[in-house]
C-alpha cells in the first residue's frame, strides 16, 4: 500500500491509525506529526500566500472566479509528475472546501494526466462533528483498517464526552463569537458551533454543518459577545497576532463587552480548529480552558492559545 495524503487532517488521521509507514507523499500543508515533513510534496498553492488577509482573500476569490468561468485549475495545483513518480495505490483528498485544501476535482484531473496511475481516490467531506467521525471510519475502511478506525473514533469520543459531561452542569454559559477571518470579517461554521457548545458556551454566529459565513462588524457589535475567539483559517498564533490590530482599529471595538472585560483570545487555527483531524479533541480542550478556566486545565495555554485580555472569571 502506497498512500498520498493531500489534506493535513487526513495525514494526521492516517498516522493515528498506525499507517504512517505507508505514506509516500503529502500536500504542501501537511506538517503533523513533524516527521511527515520529510515526505515528497505533491501540491502547491496557485496564489501568493504572503501579504495581508485582505490581499489573500482577494487573490483566492479571483482564482475561484477564473475557475468558474474557464474551468481552469482551482486554488491549488497537484503535480502529475510527482504522482507518476510515487505510484500511489491510494490518494486521499476532500470535497468540503476548495479554499481550505486540494479539491477532489484537482486530484481527478491530475490522475487523469497520468495514464499508469490507477490509485483509489478517497474523498472526505467533514462539515460537522458527525461527518468527522464518519470520515475517520471511511478513511480507515478505504485503507483496509476498519477496526482500527472504530477504535480511534471510540477513544476520541470518550475524551469529548468527558469534557461535555463536566461542562454541562456549570453555572455560566458564555456567549461566544468565533472569528475565522479578520479582513473581511468571517464567522466560524462547520464543526465550530458544536465545539463551543460542548465546551460549555453559547455560539452566536455560524451554523453547525454549514460553511463559515461572512459577517459585518455591526452584526458583531449588536450581538455583543461575552467572549471573542479568533482563529483565522490557516494561520498560526504568530500570524494571527498580526491581524488583531485590524480588529482593534474598528470603530466601536473598545465598546464590546468581551473587549471591556478582557475576554479576547487568539488560537492556532491552522493546527487545531481549522483542521478536522484527531486534534479536534485538543481544540475542544482549548475552548474548555478558555471558557471555564476554573474547571479545565489541559496545558494548551501558550502553545495552542493565548489571551489578548485578562482571563474570564468563573
Amino acid at each position: 500500500m502506497r498512500i498520498i495524503s493531500l489534506i493535513a487532517s487526513s495525514t494526521e488521521t492516517i498516522c493515528a491509525l498506525g499507517l504512517e509507514e505507508f505514506l509516500v507523499g503529502r500536500s504542501h500543508e501537511c506538517d503533523y506529526p513533524p516527521q511527515v515533513r520529510e515526505l515528497p510534496v505533491c501540491t502547491q498553492p496557485r496564489f501568493d500566500v504572503s501579504g495581508s488577509s485582505r490581499e489573500i482573500d482577494e487573490r483566492v476569490k479571483s482564482l475561484q472566479r477564473e475557475s468558474l468561468v474557464t474551468d481552469a485549475l482551482g486554488v491549488y495545483e497537484v503535480f502529475p509528475d510527482r504522482l507518476r513518480e510515487l505510484q500511489p495505490t491510494h490518494i486521499v483528498t476532500q470535497a468540503q472546501c476548495e479554499v481550505c485544501a486540494v479539491s477532489l476535482r484537482d486530484v481527478e484531473r491530475a490522475v487523469a494526466e497520468v495514464a499508469e496511475c490507477e490509485a483509489t481516490i478517497i474523498s472526505l467531506q467533514p462539515n460537522s462533528m458527525a461527518d468527522f467521525w464518519a470520515d475517520i471510519c471511511r478513511l480507515a475502511s478505504g485503507l483496509a483498517r476498519t477496526e482500527d478506525g472504530i477504535r480511534l473514533v471510540a477513544s476520541l469520543q470518550m475524551r469529548v464526552q468527558e469534557i461535555e459531561s463536566r461542562a454541562r452542569p456549570l453555572r455560566t454559559e458564555p456567549r461566544v463569537a468565533c472569528i475565522e477571518w479578520a479582513d473581511p470579517l468571517m464567522a466560524a461554521g462547520n464543526w465550530m458551533p458544536e465545539l463551543v457548545r460542548m465546551a460549555g458556551g453559547e455560539n452566536l454566529f455560524g451554523e453547525a454543518g454549514k460553511h463559515s459565513p461572512w459577517m459585518s462588524f455591526d452584526e458583531l457589535a449588536k450581538a455583543d459577545p461575552d467572549v471573542l475567539f479568533i482563529s483565522p483559517c490557516g494561520y498560526d498564533m504568530a500570524r494571527t497576532r498580526q491581524d488583531v490590530p485590524l480588529l482593534e482599529a474598528r470603530a466601536g471595538w473598545n465598546n464590546l463587552k468581551a473587549v471591556r472585560d478582557g475576554n479576547v483570545y487568539i488560537a492556532d487555527g491552522n493546527q487545531y480548529f481549522n483542521r478536522p483531524g484527531p486534534r479536534l479533541v485538543e481544540s475542544l480542550e482549548i475552548l474548555a480552558e478558555i471558557l471555564h478556566p476554573g474547571t479545565f486545565h489541559f496545558g494548551h495555554e501558550g502553545s495552542g492559545w493565548e489571551a489578548v485580555g485578562k482571563r474570564l472569571a468563573e
